[in-house]
Formats: C-alpha cells, sequence, structure tokens
C-alpha cells in the first residue's frame, strides 16, 4: 500500500510484487502484467557431456627428460612407489635402456620387500604363551602347571580359538581321519564336530585315570583303546554331533590341567605325579607322556579342522614340539618290536641284554624344536649307541609328525638316508605304525 501510512513495502509471500529485490538480479525479468513465463530458479546448466558435442582434446604432458644421475637418484623413490607419475614413467623408460640401473632397481625392490614383510590378519599362535610367560614372570603361578601338561594346556587353547571362529554350518564340514595300520595307511570319515568328539572320548583315558567322569559313563567301558571308545561315544549319540560337543570336551580339557596341576606340581613345576600309569587298551603310557600324546593329538586335528575349514594353523611352540617328537622317539623301539612280532619287520639281527649297547639309527629331526636320538634297532630294552651305528635318517620337525600321525606314508617323507637301508625302511615304517584313530 501507499499514500499517507508510508511508502510501498515489500510482501515476501507476493511472486509479483513490482519491489521484489531478487527478480531482475536473479534471471527472472519483472512482468508488468503480473505474470512470467520463466522459472524463478534456473535449471542447471547441461553437462557438455550430455550434449552430444565432441569433448575438447587435453594435450598429453610433455615427458621428462632428465639425465642419467637424475634418473639414478630417483630409483630408490621409485622402488618405494614414491615418484610421481612423471618422474615413474621417466625412470621406467630409463630402466629399459639401461642395464646398469635395471639391476639396480631390481636390488633396490627386493629389498624394500624385505623391510616390511607381508603379516597374515590371524594372531601369532605363540601370542598367548608369550603372554602368560610374561605373566608369570612378573608373579608366579601359586599352583604352577606342570612342564609336561605345559603342551596339552597350549594345544587345547589354541584349538579353543580355532572354533571360536568358524559359523555354525562348518560344524558339519566332512573330515576324513587318517592313520596307518599294518602296512597301509586307512581312513574314517567324520566331520568337524566328529573330531571334538573324538578327542573328548579319548581324553577321557586320562580322566578317569586321575579321578574324573568319564565321558563315556558307563564302567562296562574299561579296556577299551581310543578307536573303540570313540565308536562308542558316536554311537552313542541321538544325532550327529553339533558344535554342542564343544563345552564339554572344553571343560573336560580345564579339569584335566586343573586336576594335574593340583595333583603335585611342586614350584619347579614338574609335577609328583607324572609317573601314574594311563591304559591305552593295548599298551600304556606314563601320565607325563599320555599328556603330552593327547597334546600332540589335538594338534594333528586341529590341523585336520583347519584344512576342512580352510584355516590357517601353525605349528606348536617349539618347546612343545620337541616334547611331542621326544616321546615318538622313545616309542619307536617299542613300535618296531611289535610289528616284528607280528611279521612286518625284518627280524632282528643282534639281540642284547637289557640295557646293552645295540645297533642303533640315528634319528635327525631339523628345524625348531628337533634335535638327534639314537634309536635301538634289535631289542626295545637296548640302549642307542653312537659306536653301533649303522644307519642315519634326517627329517624336518613337521614332516617326522605328520609321518608319525599317519598323514603321509614312509615312502611318501621327506627323509634324507645313509646306511642300512632294512633298518631305515622299519625305523619309518615304525613311526607311522605309531598312529591311531
Amino acid at each position: 500500500m501507499s499514500g499517507a501510512n508510508g511508502p510501498d513495502r515489500f510482501d515476501p509471500h507476493d511472486p509479483h510484487d513490482p519491489h521484489d529485490p531478487y527478480g531482475e538480479e536473479h534471471g527472472q525479468p519483472q512482468d508488468p502484467g503480473g505474470t512470467t513465463d520463466a522459472p524463478r530458479i534456473p535449471p542447471p546448466r547441461a553437462s557438455i557431456e550430455d550434449t552430444g558435442r565432441p569433448l575438447p582434446d587435453l594435450a598429453a604432458p610433455a615427458p621428462l627428460v632428465l639425465e642419467h644421475r637424475v634418473l639414478k637418484s630417483l630409483l630408490g623413490a621409485w622402488a618405494l612407489a614414491a615418484c610421481s607419475p612423471e618422474e615413474t614413467v621417466a625412470v621406467e623408460d630409463h630402466l629399459g635402456d639401461c642395464g646398469s640401473c635395471a639391476e639396480e632397481a631390481l636390488r633396490l625392490r627386493d629389498a624394500v620387500g624385505l623391510l616390511h614383510a607381508e603379516e597374515s590378519l590371524d594372531l601369532d599362535p605363540l601370542l598367548r604363551s608369550r603372554v602368560l610367560e610374561g605373566c608369570l614372570t612378573r608373579r608366579p603361578a601359586r599352583v604352577p602347571v606342570p612342564v609336561w601338561a605345559s603342551p596339552y594346556d597350549a594345544e587345547t587353547a589354541r584349538l579353543d580359538a580355532l572354533l571360536k571362529d568358524i559359523g555354525d554350518g562348518e560344524w558339519h564340514a566332512p573330515v576324513r581321519l587318517r592313520w596307518y595300520e599294518g602296512g597301509d595307511q586307512v581312513s574314517r570319515k567324520t566331520t568337524v564336530a566328529g573330531v571334538i568328539a573324538h578327542l573328548t572320548s579319548v581324553d577321557g583315558l586320562v580322566a578317569r585315570a586321575i579321578g574324573l567322569d568319564d565321558p563315556l559313563g558307563s564302567p562296562a567301558r574299561e579296556g577299551l583303546g581310543p578307536a573303540a571308545r570313540t565308536e562308542a561315544y558316536w554311537k552313542a549319540s541321538y544325532f550327529p554331533p553339533t558344535r554342542a560337543v564343544r563345552v564339554p570336551w572344553r571343560d573336560q580339557s580345564h579339569a584335566l590341567i586343573r586336576t594335574v596341576s593340583f595333583a603335585g606340581a611342586d614350584a619347579t613345576g614338574t609335577g609328583g605325579s607324572g609317573q601314574l600309569p594311563i591304559s591305552y587298551g593295548d599298551f600304556e603310557l606314563s601320565l607325563r607322556d599320555a599328556m603330552t600324546d593327547r597334546a600332540f593329538e589335538c594338534w594333528v586335528h586341529a590341523g585336520d579342522i583347519a584344512d576342512a575349514v580352510d584355516y590357517p594353523y601353525e605349528a606348536p611352540a617349539p618347546r612343545h614340539l620337541n616334547r611331542m617328537i621326544d616321546l615318538a622317539a622313545r616309542m619307536l623301539p617299542g613300535s618296531l618290536a611289535l610289528r616284528r612280532r607280528q611279521g612286518l619287520a625284518a627280524p632282528a639281527r643282534e639281540l642284547v641284554a637289557a640295557g646293552a649297547a645295540g645297533r642303533s639309527l640315528r634319528l635327525e629331526v631339523e628345524g625348531a624344536g628337533g634335535g638327534e636320538w639314537l634309536i635301538s634297532l634289535d631289542s626295545p630294552g637296548a640302549v642307542g649307541s653312537a659306536e653301533r651305528e649303522v644307519a642315519h635318517v634326517a627329517l624336518d620337525g613337521v614332516e617326522f609328525c605328520r609321518l608319525a600321525a599317519g598323514h603321509v606314508s614312509p615312502d611318501e617323507a621327506a627323509a634324507g638316508q645313509v646306511g642300512d637301508r632294512e633298518a631305515i625302511r622299519d625305523v619309518l615304517t615304525a613311526t607311522a605304525a605309531l598312529s591311531r584313530m
């Protein structure tokens, strides 16, 4: 309005107000008649890519022309991928013409790879052992775990960590248990859950011997060996094993470790109850050897599970691996004697009195956890002697364990062999015969 009350005022709600201060400046022409065909807000400009017109030609950057000394000084930055695109092109063009610079660039690129090796996202399998060792160094445990039970403690913890990472469906992934029987490699098909049930049932041999509950439950199970116990445990299940088997297995392993620790571990951690005999049906092991045996089987079957679910799995800590190899080496004379009684090995050549030196084979196990052992060939009661050595076998530590687990046949084991071929063959087959379901 205008008049005596004052000058006309702009009405922001009227799009046709003649006093609109934004119309002309914002591309909207004023229409004296009060109407307009042009939009108040101009449309976006069309991209040149949408108009069909050819794009303008962009001049390619001129290549760098650098002297040889400058290009040579850039080799380090090139190896680290720190050059600009132009410098990279110049250096790589130069490498095609200059042999000395190409050789230097190759050495630098290899050196860069050594600065920081590629690492897996998975935690170091020895991390738990190092953390525990550091903690126990600062504050020793009131009741220490015996040193002979440490491998079982570590391997059950590693397997439990693997089981935590797998999904529900992977518990039914097929796994083939393999071992060596007589003169052939045999196998039994099961699942990941079935493997844990197998470990639970065989660990029960140790559990019942030290006063814990037997997972099979019935006293009629006495005298059964590992294979028979496993079959009985599987048959007792109304349904195929599922991930529900993990908790009973882990609870039993914790109970085993606690019990052997409280049963007589002294301040040195050696443990006073380690000589308790544990029956495996056809043979016996002392408690300390049985715990090492259970650690070995836990590692082997954890590897079977890891292969089934495509999961990386490392070997045990060297000191634990050494205990496993030492147990297998000490069992070899008995295994060889058993095969000889079964007619599966060559007859003994020189029987000697128990404790006397006899013909021997030097077993050299290479790598972390390895060592040397002299294996008596003719009598399990004889003592290995370097003076009576007739053969020498060298194997990698993990390869020896794979042979002792029945995962490779004696013919497939990669071994360095020198000396009596018959003795070497008998010892390798006796190593494979240590395996069982």
